[in-house]
């Protein structure tokens, strides 16, 4: 039997590096965004993803949304289209997923995607995952 460790971590600067050192070395999150407290790991690591899949008992055939800091590392992630830049541009940040064509390179994990040739992508508002994701 595996014994997991949980932390709480406060929303301070303290807590978000401890938080953002955490996702570096594999480790889920537990953070707010504007809709709900969503568990996190780095999308591009296949053995932290799977740990999401895990620890939440979700299919594989599920694909997880991979929430950037801002428009610009979205567009490293996915192609965007007219259409979709034009979303990003008027609601991000904010609680808005927009599904777009994985770009080649862009390092999302298979996992994450569940094998789709699509990646979920959102740049969330919310201060905290706003800081998360900075650090």
């Amino acid at each position: 039997m595996t014994t997991v460790t949980t932390l709480r971590l406060d929303a301070d600067a303290a807590g978000i590096a401890e938080a953002g050192r955490l996702l570096r070395a594999g480790r889920l999150v537990a953070f707010p965004t504007e809709t709900v407290y969503g568990l996190g790991a780095d999308a591009t690591d296949g053995r932290a993803v799977a740990a999401i899949y895990a620890a939440k008992g979700r299919p594989s055939f599920n694909p997880l949304i991979a929430h950037v800091a801002t428009i610009e590392a979205a567009l490293r992630f996915g192609r965007f289209d007219a259409h979709a830049t034009a979303l990003a541009r008027a609601f991000w940040p904010g609680p808005l997923t927009l599904v777009v064509p994985a770009a080649p390179g862009g390092h999302v994990s298979d996992l994450a995607r569940a094998g789709l040739e699509t990646v979920g992508l959102r740049v969330p508002s919310h201060p905290v995952a706003q800081a998360l994701l900075a650090a």
